[in-house]
């Protein structure tokens, strides 16, 4: 299968070949993938080396000049360390980039928590021109591309090493709407990212103990698809929200707030809660964070059966 990486490598061949406005900027990483895009555009290619607040600078500086500026690198290190770059040199200034980060939450295991990030949404969505994305499979991804790239506005994607393995037309992916993937009438299973994989698995498994979960997911943050969330959770009356996020402003979060005048709302967030310091693959940290499939039906359940509000954070 086509990592979500090779195919942002593979879009940027078709973007930079038909808008010569293009530039693509990586913090050295993916050089090998993006060398058709090199060859294909010449002298709009450059690895700015692990040099991340500097990128975004020059990024700005290309943007002003009338470029549109695609800078790539690892999760954390272009968000938590180039924040205050980001803050001022495109909040601020209101320039336009695309900043398309890779290895969120635990895609990098093996190099340790230094790769680990679970603040990059919510430090995306302070910035009032940010468009934030996160892309779980190739259709949403193309799409998303195709319909922010020179947008003008701060676009935020976030590429996971674990695509969701759910099948959906690129004409059913458009920024700020989340997708109804399951009808359900008992429980709201609402997720984003990677995430989507075991909520379905979840669905499938609680349909044969009599529980009906309807599954909403949401590809992109901001603008968030408030409208599907309320219409979903007035029918069922119970939220459960999965997501590789920090549980202090992330999913959970923009739900509830979707939620306001829905009486009798029971809900439960599965999410990061706490820095996760140790070593293991991808599916290891995600069951040491509850982010398993045992964990939403475990939810789901407790919803159904009646038990009060469990919320993940305070």
């Amino acid at each position: 299968m086509t990592t979500l990486r090779q195919q942002f490598a593979d879009q940027m061949v078709t973007l930079g070949t038909s808008d010569p406005r293009v530039v693509v900027m990586v913090g050295d990483i993916s050089h090998g993938i993006l060398q058709p895009y090199a060859e294909a555009c010449p002298g709009r290619y450059f690895n700015i080396g692990i040099c991340e607040p500097s990128m975004v600078n020059m990024a700005a500086g290309l943007n002003r000049a009338g470029v549109i500026p695609f800078v790539h690198t690892i999760t954390p290190f272009i968000t938590e360390r180039a924040y205050e770059q980001i803050k001022l040199d495109f909040g601020y200034q209101e320039l336009a980039v695309n900043i398309v980060s890779v290895g969120g939450a635990f895609d990098y295991s093996q190099l340790g928590c230094s790769h680990h990030c679970y603040t990059d949404v919510s430090l995306f969505s302070h910035l009032r021109r940010a468009v934030v994305m996160l892309p779980s499979s190739g259709p949403e991804l193309a799409a998303m591309l195709k319909q922010t790239y020179d947008n003008g506005m701060i676009n935020y994607f976030r590429l996971t090493e674990y695509a969701h393995g759910v099948e959906f037309e690129e004409s059913e992916v458009i920024v700020g709407r989340g997708i109804k993937v399951r009808q359900g009438e008992d429980v709201t299973i609402a997720t984003t990212g990677a995430q989507l994989r075991n909520a379905v698995a979840s669905a499938d498994a609680l349909a044969e103990v009599g529980i009906s979960a309807e599954i909403i997911y949401f590809h992109t943050m901001k603008p968030f698809d408030s409208k599907l969330v309320h219409e979903s959770v007035s029918r069922t009356g119970r939220l459960v929200t999965v997501e590789e996020l920090s549980s202090h402003d992330g999913l959970y979060s923009q739900c509830i707030r979707s939620c306001v005048g829905i009486g009798g709302l029971v809900a439960r967030q599965l999410a990061v809660d706490d820095f996760i310091h140790g070593y293991g693959t991808y599916e290891e940290l995600c069951a040491t964070a509850d982010l398993t499939e045992a964990s939403i039906i475990s939810a789901a359940m407790s919803l159904t059966n009646g038990r009060e509000d469990q919320r993940g954070s305070d």
